[in-house]
């Protein structure tokens, strides 16, 4: 079962999410604290992150730089959400895997995670 790492400090955001990924059989772990993401990371152990770019006093891309710079966190795909559609062109700045804008409809999150998770095999 793919593990999913969600990062937002909107909780209804984080329940959204953690209700659709479920239904896909999606085992899902959540924080509304970027500062908590890498000790989530650590105990989780996720195979896909999605992070919001603007959380409460901290910026996703950059904690997104940091997983991309960290050799044991590198290659966990991490997908950046944003309200800000302009966003999609920065997105590649932080090391991000995709771009997703919100509001998003279900089919293209589920499609965004089969084309991170594809590839892996359990």
């Amino acid at each position: 079962m793919y593990r999913i790492l969600v990062v937002d400090d909107d909780q209804s955001i984080l329940d959204a999410m953690e209700i659709a990924l479920s239904l896909q059989d999606y085992e899902v772990d959540t924080t509304t604290k970027g500062e908590e993401t890498f000790s989530k990371i650590k105990s989780f152990k996720p195979d896909l992150i999605f992070m919001d770019v603007y959380l409460s006093g901290m910026d996703g891309r950059e904690i997104c730089k940091q997983i991309k710079e960290n050799e044991n966190t590198r290659h966990i795909p991490v997908i950046i959400f944003s309200a800000n559609k302009s966003m999609k062109e920065v997105f590649e700045e932080s090391g991000a895997n995709d771009f997703i804008g919100k509001p998003f409809n279900m089919d293209e999150l589920y499609e965004k995670v089969k084309n991170q998770t594809s590839h892996i095999l359990y």
